[in-house]
């Protein structure tokens, strides 16, 4: 019998601001304008060398949608020579790609055009479906709604970008809607054949927060979403969850196939109550599954030749990197 594979991603987490345009009920990343909002260029180079030395291959680069329509977003932002923040992450993503990460940005909603640009610096991209129900915790978020984001990941498809999306588990959302999500996902999938992998998160209350009192899925009801993410997507396409957030040791054998991006250096900002495991610790998370390293693009988009010319020698060099420690036993 075959052994199973359950992979992973060695990353540096970028947050370039926590500015955001939407206001859901169950984020505590968001925070106002003021001192402090925008990571500063010098430490986001300091972190990329700094996962680079680490032996980290992805930048995840992150941050709330649309900060530029916050008022006094915009005159902050000029402090460091930029009117636009896809303006500043085009040209960190750049950087990045010189220092040898390959970059991953999950921006919220783009444009098709906007999303075209950034797959010049980007090996893959992302933005979460979460949910195709309208829910009470998405009220004040516009760039939630559902047919918003499916048109995006649409457009990511039309594109050839490789792409993560996700359903977020307890937001308000019944069995019925994760079906419907699952199946939206599947059906862009089949269209485009662009979804490398869809993560399936449980929600994790915040203090001071609308939803800092609502119910957390339990492992049993994670389980269950797990396994029908695995039974109506297709096998090419992986099951992710994220470690850090969900018992992970009893829900790898739901359907899991990826554990997502793991930092040897950065915190989840999104979630910083919630510290990864490290590597040591997957080995034992997976069990009698084969832990291997990947890339944030997977390989048969690589195959395919499903990126910008501009990333084409890093992608090789790591590559062959990954290929040489799995030769040699490393996860």
């Amino acid at each position: 019998m075959r052994r199973r594979t359950i992979t992973f991603s060695r990353n540096v987490f970028l947050p370039l601001t926590t500015v955001c345009r939407n206001q859901c009920g169950y984020c505590s990343f968001r925070t106002p304008v003021q001192e402090g909002c925008i990571l500063p260029p010098g430490d986001v180079l300091r972190t990329i060398e700094r996962g680079a030395a680490l032996g980290c291959t992805e930048a995840l680069f992150t941050f709330g949608e649309r900060p530029g329509r916050v008022p006094g977003f915009t005159p902050m932002l000029e402090r460091f020579g930029y009117s636009d923040i896809l303006d500043y992450v085009f040209d960190l993503c750049g950087a990045s790609i010189e220092r040898g990460l390959l970059p991953h940005t999950n921006a919220g909603i783009l444009t098709y055009d906007e999303l075209e640009r950034l797959r010049e610096v980007n090996a893959s991209m992302g933005l979460m479906l979460e949910t195709t129900a309208e829910v009470e915790a998405h009220r004040h978020s516009p760039g939630k709604d559902p047919a918003v984001r499916i048109e995006m990941i649409e457009n990511a498809g039309k594109l050839r970008i490789p792409f993560t999306t996700g359903i977020l588990v307890g937001i308000g959302e019944t069995m019925e809607d994760r079906e419907e999500s699952l199946l939206v996902i599947r059906d862009l999938h089949r269209r485009y054949d662009h979804i490398q992998e869809v993560i399936v998160q449980n929600f994790c209350p915040k203090e001071g927060t609308p939803m800092a009192q609502a119910p957390v899925p339990d492992a049993d009801e994670m389980c269950v979403a797990i396994a029908l993410a695995r039974e109506i997507l297709p096998p090419e396409v992986a099951v992710q969850i994220p470690p850090n957030l969900a018992d992970a040791r009893r829900l790898i054998g739901c359907g899991v196939d990826d554990l997502g991006g793991i930092s040897p250096l950065t915190v989840d900002y999104v979630n910083p109550e919630h510290p990864w495991p490290q590597i040591d610790e997957l080995k034992h998370l997976v069990g009698a599954a084969r832990l291997q390293e990947r890339l944030c693009v997977y390989p048969r988009f690589i195959e395919r030749g499903w990126f910008h010319p501009n990333l084409e020698p890093l992608i090789r060099r790591l590559e062959q990197r990954l290929r040489a420690a799995s030769r040699a036993g490393a996860p």
